[in-house]
């Protein structure tokens, strides 16, 4: 049964990120046809993720009361309005209003990885969560290419494309998926203390010895490898004349890279090392990568470089979630795993942004020297707080034991 709800959320969220791939690569594209600026198309993918800031701790929270289901049934439904309304898109305005209703629902991936978090133990919590990244990274071989394809017919076609996909999710949902967190376990979480989901609670987080540490290289990581993301579109534009095919098919390479290291090398990986030092030795790996990617001189290099940028990023994306879901207790689950997606959004409020500034006004390497200066001080940082003070036991000495649930 177990391996059935695995394969069952891969699936879900393979397709959930086909159809977000699929677009991601064509916005700034699409909205230059309606003569947005760089500073205007980092606002536009800020906006998605700004949305989502506010929107992943709800998700994540309400998960935890009213169970997993019925709140990615919401979220992927958000999904496939964002996507309509993108196709039908005839502004800026409209352009700007679809990537907010899909953000502020879009907490699809928190809640996912909640699930797999109550069908999974503690020993293959990450090799479960990494099936999510393996998805993200099959979703992003598949997506750009298949975007970048249908992008000659006019940028509407991809968009229509992503919304029939959410809404073969929503049936998968429906008809396929049950519930992971049982009333049993539901009640136990209501009566458990839990905090709420306010700007409080998530200072309070961050003074957390070890789980503080973690959201905080969350962010920072995030706001590094963010930066990566969002941008590499207009860099590959400014850097070597890039078309909205050629970064689709590049965006495809990364993908693959992204499934190997997230769906078969992190699960050897956790085997063998302990998961504080995975972190800090992948804030490392990923400082001096995005340096090679500031400085590559030539699109041969530049897709050397990514191996290390996708190994390194698909560690610290697993492994912090990973290590956060053993730091807590089990009523508090869904809603740090929602914290943590919400400082992840912060950074793609502040990273497309930032990053357009810094290609317009310093040029196409400003966005990866920055990355990899937040990085090496984040390596600093790392070394104190988590290599040399992980502990032994959760923050929370009351921390009850997440066991596989079996569902009937």
């Amino acid at each position: 049964m177990k391996n059935r709800l695995l394969v069952s959320i891969f699936l879900i969220v393979f397709i959930d990120l086909l159809g977000f791939s699929i677009i991601l690569p064509l916005l700034p594209f699409y909205a230059e046809t309606f003569g947005a600026s760089p500073f205007l198309i980092g606002l536009l993918t800020a906006s998605y993720a700004a949305a989502q800031f506010l929107g992943a701790p709800l998700m994540g929270r309400l998960s935890d009361r009213f169970g997993r289901r019925p709140v990615l049934l919401v979220s992927i439904a958000g999904t496939f309005v964002g996507f309509i309304m993108l196709a039908a898109a005839n502004s800026l305005f409209l352009l700007f209003a679809s990537r907010i209703v899909d953000g502020l629902t879009g907490g699809n991936i928190t809640v996912a990885q909640a699930y797999i978090t109550d069908v999974t133990d503690r020993k293959n919590r990450a090799r479960g969560l990494g099936m999510i990244g393996a998805a993200f990274g099959l979703g992003f071989i598949f997506g750009p290419a298949i975007g970048g394809a249908l992008s000659q017919f006019g940028y509407a076609v991809p968009a229509i494309l992503a919304a029939v996909l959410s809404g073969v999710n929503l049936l998968l949902v429906g008809l396929w998926l049950p519930e992971s967190l049982t009333p049993e376990r539901r009640l136990a979480i209501a009566q458990s203390q839990k905090p709420s989901f306010t700007v409080k609670a998530l200072l309070a987080a961050l003074r957390r010895p070890y789980v503080g540490a973690l959201l905080h290289s969350r962010f920072f990581f995030g706001l590094a490898f963010s930066m990566f993301q969002t941008v590499f579109a207009l860099y590959g534009q400014a850097r070597f004349g890039l078309t909205a095919q050629n970064t689709g098919y590049i965006l495809a390479y990364v993908g693959v890279l992204a499934a190997f290291t997230q769906g078969f090398l992190v699960g050897k990986l956790v085997n063998r090392i302990p998961e504080d030092r995975l972190v800090f030795w992948g804030i490392g790996l990923m400082a001096f990568s995005l340096l090679g990617w500031a400085l590559a001189p030539t699109m041969l290099v530049l897709l050397v470089v990514m191996i290390p940028i996708a190994l390194s990023g698909g560690i610290l994306n697993t492994v912090i979630s990973s290590a956060l879901t053993k730091s807590v207790s089990t009523a508090e689950i869904g809603g740090t795993l929602g914290l943590s997606s919400s400082l992840e959004s912060l950074t793609r409020v502040i990273a497309p942004s930032l990053g357009g500034i810094m290609i317009e006004r310093l040029g196409p390497a400003a966005p990866g020297l920055f990355g990899f200066a937040v990085l090496i001080l984040l390596f600093s940082y790392a070394w104190r707080n988590i290599l040399n003070l992980a502990p032994s036991e959760p923050d929370d000495p009351h921390q009850l034991e997440t066991v596989p649930v079996k569902i009937d």
